[in-house]
């Protein structure tokens, strides 16, 4: 039997991170992976190739609708989904096996089979063959991340009815999609086909969509994708959809109670997703999971089993890889023997439809509701040089600030390259940076960041200077 310092179960963005961190503080390291690749939903069926999707079809919508403005001119510009599909998983596939390359470069060892629990210092691996390894471990990390949710009457059929798993991969252009959810995977993935052609229909029970974000940011993300071709069906309650054979329908209550009824080509269920802890054994060790299925965890990730820790998905809190991925180091460092720490109120959160939508910190409701006195500042993208030069002038960056000691308390933005905009006030807040600060740090003009700046101006006695 194979003996580790520490074993972890799951190679996703949390579980093959904290491999690595822990190989570099010395530690004899083993990371158990069910599927054949490395690198977890995210790199094979979440992030990484939803990414890749959506900007392809981002391409393609430029190429048929907005080079002819910039003096570009094209004819017969088709959308070829089977390539793009091929270039996707080429892209996953290079992805994966830089994951591998880190793993050997580590020297962390690699078992592949499903990972469960004998005892809390063992592991077993069973593998597709049925050919069963023990593992001896001094500690184990619960690495093994989410699947998608669905409700009573969106059960998918993975033909019709679809997963964002099985939406990844269809290589036609649907005429028409129902996509129930308004959140993040539900507008992505909307967005890739709406880009291509395909009239998206989104349901979603609550008021608004992305509606844990700012409504700010709501508002505007409805005003652009209703200006491409977007249909909400805002609080509506989905009763059930069905595959009639050719395509699907879908029936809901509005919020007047009258039934409503859709039809479409397909259907995405894109309702979040749940933690995914089937097969690991838990009852061996005396855990058990809480009401959401997912693993209870103490201020330092670690389960009432004092050698058991767990991260990421299958923990409370935001399903993001970057949290996975600082959960992850912390554990390592935390069995170093050093004091990490994560800011969870500091870890930002991302829209990839376009413009990018982008946030971290508190939502002007989130304030609001609790009473703190607070100011703020916006400014409109198309008021930059930058973005009318590029055609780009949709969105808005808002700067919350308390009103007291001027302290950032929240940032908000949608606007080209949002996801990387997000950065400066992520740094500066992480420091407890004021509005008058970040507005008086010196950004390169033309630039979108130049809008950040404007906003903090905006936040600070109504100083913006464009607008």
């Amino acid at each position: 039997m194979s003996t580790y310092d520490i074993t972890i179960i799951g190679s996703g963005p949390g579980g093959y991170v904290a491999a690595i961190r822990c190989a570099q503080l010395g530690m004899k390291t083993a990371i158990i992976e069910k599927y054949d690749t490395l690198g977890g939903t995210c790199l094979n069926v979440g992030c990484i190739p939803s990414k890749a999707l959506l900007d392809s079809s981002e391409h393609f919508h430029n190429a048929a609708h907005n080079f002819e403005e910039h003096g570009v001119d094209l004819n017969g510009v088709k959308a070829n989904m089977k390539q793009m599909i091929k270039r996707k998983n080429e892209v996953v596939a290079q992805t994966c096996n830089g994951v591998k390359f880190l793993m050997d470069k580590n020297k962390v060892e690699v078992h592949y089979g499903l990972g469960s629990f004998v005892d809390k210092n063992t592991v077993k691996v069973t593998a597709k063959d049925g050919k069963e390894t023990l593992l001896s471990t001094k500690n184990i990390l619960i690495a093994t991340g989410s699947k998608p949710n669905f409700f009573p009457g969106m059960e998918p059929d993975k033909k019709r009815i679809l997963t964002s798993t099985e939406m990844l991969n269809l290589e036609e252009i649907p005429g028409k999609l129902l996509v129930i959810g308004a959140g993040v995977i539900g507008l992505e993935l909307g967005s890739v086909f709406g880009r291509l052609g395909t009239q998206v229909e989104v349901v979603e029970f609550a008021k608004a969509i992305i509606p844990t974000m700012d409504s700010t940011l709501s508002k505007e993300l409805t005003r652009v994708l209703k200006k491409d071709g977007f249909k909400f069906h805002l609080e509506h309650r989905v009763q059930g959809v069905k595959n009639t054979g050719k395509g699907v329908k879908l029936t809901a209550l509005n919020k007047k109670g009258e039934e409503v009824t859709l039809e479409a080509d397909y259907c995405l269920v894109a309702v979040g997703r749940k933690a995914y802890t089937e097969g690991l054994g838990l009852e061996n060790i005396g855990l058990e999971v809480n009401n959401r299925g997912q693993v209870d965890v103490n201020e330092h990730l670690q389960t009432s089993v004092p050698n058991v820790y767990a991260i990421g998905d299958v923990i409370k809190g935001a399903m993001l890889a970057h949290k996975a991925e600082d959960e992850g180091v912390y554990i390592a460092e935390l069995l170093a023997g050093q004091k990490p720490h994560i800011n969870y109120n500091l870890i930002p959160g991302v829209v990839y439809t376009w413009p990018e939508v982008a946030a971290v910190g508190k939502t002007e409701e989130e304030l609001r509701s609790a009473g703190v006195e607070i100011k703020i500042g916006q400014f409109p993208i198309k008021a930059l040089g930058r973005a009318r030069a590029s055609g780009d002038i949709q969105g808005v960056v808002k700067i919350i600030a308390d009103a007291a000691t001027d302290e950032v308390l929240g940032v908000h933005m949608i606007a080209p390259r949002a996801a990387d905009l997000i950065m400066e006030a992520v740094t500066a807040m992480e420091f407890r940076a004021s509005a008058e600060d970040m507005a008086r740090i010196c950004h390169p003009h033309p630039t979108y960041s130049e809008a950040l700046k404007e906003a903090a101006l905006a936040a600070t006695d109504d100083r913006a200077m464009h607008v």
